[in-house]
C-alpha cells in the first residue's frame, strides 16, 4: 500500500519539475440555432475519457502460462527426437498442468524414464508429443531443452485510470529474450522502482535505464500481456485524479514525453512527432524525434526502460514511446493511446 501511494505521489508532485510546452488546447465551438423542440431532443454530451499520464518507471515481473522452450542443443536429445521446437510452450506433462520449471522437472522425475506425453502450444494451436526422458550424469531425468517460466525487468507506466484503477505500461508486449515471441501470460505484477544509472544510447547500440526495485512489494497485479502493452490494476483504490488529461489523437508537430530518467524524478521533455502512420502496427503508429537537449545529454535519446513514457500533445495524452531506431537513438516510434486502451479491454471501458 505504501509503495502504491509513493509511486502516485511521485508522478502527482512531479509537476514542479515539468516544463510545459507553449502549445495550448484549441477548442472550436460550432454554434447553430435549432428549434426549441429539437434542442430538447439533443443527445447528452459525452465526456472524454480521462487518464493520468504517469511516466514513472516500475519494476515488472511476469510468469508464463506453462514453460517456454527457449533453446534446443544440437544432437539427438529427447526434446529434438520427440519434435519439440524453439518457441513451443509446454502446458501439460503426463496429464498435469505445468506451472514452473521446477515443477516440470519434478513431473519428469515421476515418469521414471517412461514415455511421457507433453501437451504444447505452437503457433496458436495445440498438440501432444510423446517424449522419452533420459538421465543425465547426476541421474536426473531430462529432455535436453532450455526452458523459461518468468521474466523481470524495468519499464515505464503510461497511464492510470482514476475511475477504474487500471493502468497500462510499456506500449508493447513482454517478449522472450531468446525467441522474441510474446510471453504466454499467467500472472504478474508491477513494483516500485528507482532509476540508479543510465547507459546512453549510441548509433548501433541501444542504451538502457538501470534501476532498483523491490521484488517483495507489489503495486498491483497484471491481467494481460499484449502486443500493445501490459495492463493491470493498482491495489489502492480512490486515488485522486490530479493531472488527469483527456485522450486525444496525435498530429505531426511539437509534443512532449513524460519520463523518469533520474532517481524518482518525472519530467517532461520536448519531442517532435514527425509522422503519424495510418494503419501502423506492432507499436509503430507514429515516428518521433527527441529534441530536448537535457534528455539527449542524459540518455542520448530513447533508451530501453523508457518504453511506455506517455506522449502528450495540446493538453491530451495521445500515445506512448515504444521503440528506438538503432541508427539514430534520438528517433523512434510511438503507439496510439487508443490502441493501448483497446488492448486493455473491459478494464477501462
Amino acid at each position: 500500500m505504501k509503495g502504491v501511494i509513493a509511486l502516485y505521489e511521485a508522478f502527482k508532485h512531479a509537476k514542479r519539475a515539468l516544463r510545459w510546452g507553449a502549445a495550448g488546447l484549441l477548442a472550436l465551438l460550432l454554434i447553430s440555432a435549432v428549434p426549441a423542440r429539437a434542442a430538447e431532443m439533443r443527445e447528452p454530451d459525452v465526456s472524454p475519457r480521462m487518464l493520468v499520464p504517469v511516466g514513472h518507471t516500475v519494476g515488472i515481473k511476469l510468469f508464463s502460462k506453462g514453460v517456454v522452450v527457449v533453446k534446443l542443443p544440437e544432437g539427438g536429445t529427447p526434446a529434438r527426437t520427440c519434435g519439440l521446437r524453439t518457441g513451443d510452450v509446454i502446458v501439460e506433462c503426463a496429464g498435469s498442468a505445468v506451472t514452473s520449471t521446477e515443477q516440470f522437472q519434478s513431473l519428469l522425475q515421476e515418469s521414471g524414464g517412461g514415455e511421457t506425453d507433453l501437451q504444447i502450444r505452437r503457433d496458436g494451436g495445440s498438440m501432444t508429443l510423446s517424449v522419452l526422458p533420459a538421465q543425465n550424469e547426476q541421474g536426473v531425468y531430462c529432455i535436453g531443452a532450455w526452458i523459461r517460466d518468468s521474466m523481470a525487468g524495468i519499464g515505464t507506466m503510461t497511464f492510470y485510470d482514476p475511475s477504474t484503477g487500471v493502468f497500462g505500461a510499456l506500449g508493447h508486449g513482454i517478449t522472450d529474450t531468446d525467441t522474441a515471441l510474446l510471453m504466454p501470460f499467467s500472472n504478474g505484477s508491477v513494483l516500485p522502482s528507482t532509476v540508479k544509472a543510465v547507459k546512453k544510447g549510441e548509433t548501433g547500440a541501444a542504451g538502457e535505464l538501470r534501476g532498483d526495485f523491490d521484488l517483495t512489494e507489489d503495486l498491483g497485479p497484471l491481467y494481460a500481456n499484449t502486443s500493445a502493452g501490459i495492463f493491470g490494476t493498482l491495489k489502492t483504490q480512490g486515488l485522486k485524479d490530479d493531472g488527469a488529461m483527456p485522450v486525444g489523437r496525435p498530429q505531426a508537430g511539437p509534443a512532449v514525453i513524460r519520463a523518469n530518467v533520474r532517481g524518482d524524478e518525472v519530467a517532461e521533455y520536448d519531442i517532435e512527432i514527425l509522422k503519424v502512420i495510418s494503419g501502423g502496427n506492432d507499436g509503430r503508429d507514429m515516428v518521433i524525434s527527441v529534441s530536448d537537449p537535457d534528455l539527449v545529454a542524459v540518455t542520448g535519446g530513447i533508451v530501453q526502460g523508457m518504453s511506455g513514457s506517455p506522449i502528450l500533445q495540446n493538453g491530451h495524452i495521445v500515445g506512448a514511446v515504444t521503440h528506438v531506431l538503432l541508427n539514430d537513438p534520438t528517433k523512434g516510434y510511438g503507439i496510439l493511446i487508443d490502441h493501448m486502451l483497446e488492448a486493455a479491454g473491459d478494464g477501462v471501458d
